[in-house]
């Protein structure tokens, strides 16, 4: 901040032009500052007040400055000391408009209006020091020197003085009312904007949602203590080696890669701790999607890698009956082009729900790719489908639109879902992801920037209150119809019981010693090539084969690690081969394939992941005993 003083009385008392414009129409008038649940911190804070004053001049935070004027005029309701220097300044010959972004930068420059900074200029022009100037001498001063003022606005300034009858000006009352007047405009444009929040939540719902308690991206001095690590020293019982260890259109506009960077650091004993969350989702044709993420190391490190199911707030009384889907994570070293990436290691040891992986990994980019076998997540039945459905909004007895209590419980879990880094806020990046999902747009930096007018936000960031009130509006716009609402739950996978079964939220944790990494999502359609090239890899690697009876040119490859068994056909023949697959031998167990009996056609000289195994029930023994044969070769 500017802490150096003004250097003339018509400096000082520039803004008084319109300060005492807004005394006289407020006078006296009693307030209050913004409802709020919690203290905002300082930077909050300070936008609430850019924002207020803002607010008070022009219709919304993005209407555009149109003048040195309007400059002028916004300044002076901030609190700020305009005069024509520092109007100059900021305002030149080229200038043909400014927007709240640079008005913001400003008030972070000039100096409010301060009690002291007034007293100082008059007792300049007092040698008696008894608070008392000659009212001619102020006049004079205010008319011919500096800034010059009107005689109009010489009579106003008066209007606030206290004159005796021999024409003798009090500064001291005056400057305490000035001074008076200037919070008094700053709390008047406050109560004006929060009686128009107040209005939008009268008109949007009135449901408060609040952050998460504690956000997922908090550092962290040690990595996790499961069972990979004891103490702060990350020593553990894994492998201590970087070898593979183991819908139709909306409403709404939605295209692109989400670029939000997610990093937390804690300097105690050098670990380097980042979380982000993401989410596996189940295709009409039964394959699973999710974002997948790039990790840049900038020096060699040792790292902890974990990923689990993750379990959301809103499911607190409820069965989450995600929880026992299987997780992966597979890491591939970037080349120039993905097909010369190659497969690092994957998460092969678990504790409980998560998955993991400790070792060794150089610096350079890498790809964090998740898996999900499909054994516990996969398409539910049609036929045993309930035809029940839940409403998504009512009508309350005034006849406006809501939304009902397991619709915004719904919502809430989306939210979580698509808050990447836990933050319990939305970037434009995370709210894309969404976007992407039901119907492949991104949405544009105008549409964003009328959220902000319309919806609840901080630091241009949606809250949960904000995503309930556009959603609300869908349904307003649409009479109640919920069409695209049901449209935005089921591609989430959500049925029309509102439960989450096609969609498994997970969360990433990556520990790092010495080193400060960084991680951001990659496009949701970034890779199931990637992903089955890094899956048939380590399978192959970590695998045992065999060649099949009968065609000593197709091999099975078979990796069995201690939660999941995963077998991979390679075809080294010129034709394609028929191969018959008998799971029935197998005891406590379930396929990906979701049968114990099928055939699989595996193309000339290429390979094809065959199936994964799970244990059906974990706390008891399971026995995979899978027989392969060959039916035809053409």
């Amino acid at each position: 901040m500017n802490t150096s003083g003004p250097c003339s009385l018509t400096a000082v008392l520039g803004q008084t032009r319109m300060n005492i414009n807004h005394f006289t129409k407020y006078p006296q008038t009693k307030m209050s500052y913004l409802d709020s649940s919690e203290a905002p911190d300082e930077e909050e804070t300070f936008y609430m007040q850019c924002r207020a004053a803002y607010r008070s001049v022009f219709r919304s935070s993005l209407s555009n400055i149109p003048s040195k004027q309007e400059l002028c005029r916004v300044l002076q309701l901030a609190g700020r000391n305009p005069s024509q220097t520092t109007l100059d300044k900021y305002w030149n010959t080229g200038t043909t408009h400014m927007n709240f972004d640079d008005f913001c930068e400003i008030l972070k420059s000039e100096w409010k209006t301060e009690n002291n900074d007034l007293m100082g200029v008059f007792k300049k022009l007092d040698p008696n020091g008894d608070g008392y100037i000659a009212q001619s001498r102020v006049e004079k001063l205010l008319t011919n020197g500096g800034d010059k003022m009107t005689p109009e606005e010489v009579k106003a300034i008066f209007s606030l003085s206290v004159i005796n009858k021999d024409g003798i000006f009090n500064y001291v009352e005056f400057c305490r009312q000035l001074v008076s007047t200037v919070e008094k405009c700053q709390m008047m444009s406050l109560v004006k904007l929060q009686s128009d929040a107040k209005l939008k939540r009268q008109n949007f719902g009135s449901h408060e949602d609040s952050p998460p308690k504690t956000s997922i991206t908090s550092p962290s001095a040690t990595p996790p203590q499961n069972p990979e690590t004891t103490g702060s020293d990350p020593d553990v019982t894994l492998r201590n080696d970087s070898r593979p260890a183991t819908r139709p259109s909306s409403a709404r506009s939605r295209r692109s890669s989400l670029s939000n960077s997610v990093t937390a650091t804690s300097t105690t004993n050098k670990w380097h701790h980042m979380c982000m969350r993401g989410s596996f989702f189940l295709e009409e044709d039964g394959t699973i999607r999710s974002l997948q993420y790039q990790l840049h190391l900038p020096q060699t490190s040792i790292v902890t890698l974990s990923i689990q199911p993750l379990s959301l707030d809103q499911r607190t009384d409820k069965p989450c009956p995600w929880m026992n889907v299987d997780t992966a994570l597979f890491v591939m070293l970037a080349g120039d082009t993905e097909e010369d990436s190659t497969l690092m290691c994957f998460t092969g040891a678990k504790d409980k729900e998560k998955y993991i992986w400790r070792g060794e990994l150089k610096a350079g980019i890498y790809y964090l790719l998740p898996f999900s076998s499909g054994c516990r997540l996969k398409k539910r039945s049609r036929k045993n489908a309930s035809t029940k459905s839940v409403e998504l909004v009512y009508k309350t007895d005034t006849g406006e639109l809501d939304l009902t209590r397991e619709f915004r419980d719904a919502l809430s879990e989306i939210f979580d879902m698509i808050d990447l880094n836990g933050n319990g806020l939305l970037s434009l990046e995370e709210y894309n992801f969404l976007e992407l999902m039901i119907s492949g747009e991104e949405c544009k930096m105008g549409t964003w920037a009328i959220c902000k007018e319309n919806f609840d936000m901080r630091k241009n960031q949606l809250t949960k209150q904000g995503f309930m009130e556009l959603n609300l509006m869908e349904a307003t716009e649409k009479d109640g119809d919920s069409d695209d609402l049901w449209t935005l739950v089921e591609t989430m996978g959500y049925n029309r019981m509102l439960e989450l079964v096609e969609a498994c939220p997970f969360q990433i944790d990556i520990h790092c010693e010495s080193t400060q990494p960084s991680l951001h999502p990659l496009r949701l359609d970034s890779g199931p090539k990637i992903l089955n090239q890094a899956l048939q890899k380590s399978i192959t690697l970590e695998g045992t084969a065999k060649q099949l009876k009968g065609q000593e040119n197709v091999l099975i490859y078979t990796y069995r690690g201690q939660h999941r068994v995963s077998s991979l056909i390679v075809n080294k023949t010129n034709q394609k081969v028929t191969v018959h697959i008998n799971n029935k031998h197998n005891s406590n167990c379930c396929s990906s394939r979701g049968l114990n009996v099928f055939a699989i056609e595996v193309p000339a000289r290429t390979k094809m992941v065959c199936q994964h195994v799970l244990p059906t029930n974990e706390k008891q023994d399971w026995g995979y005993n899978c027989v392969e044969t060959l039916l035809t070769s053409k």
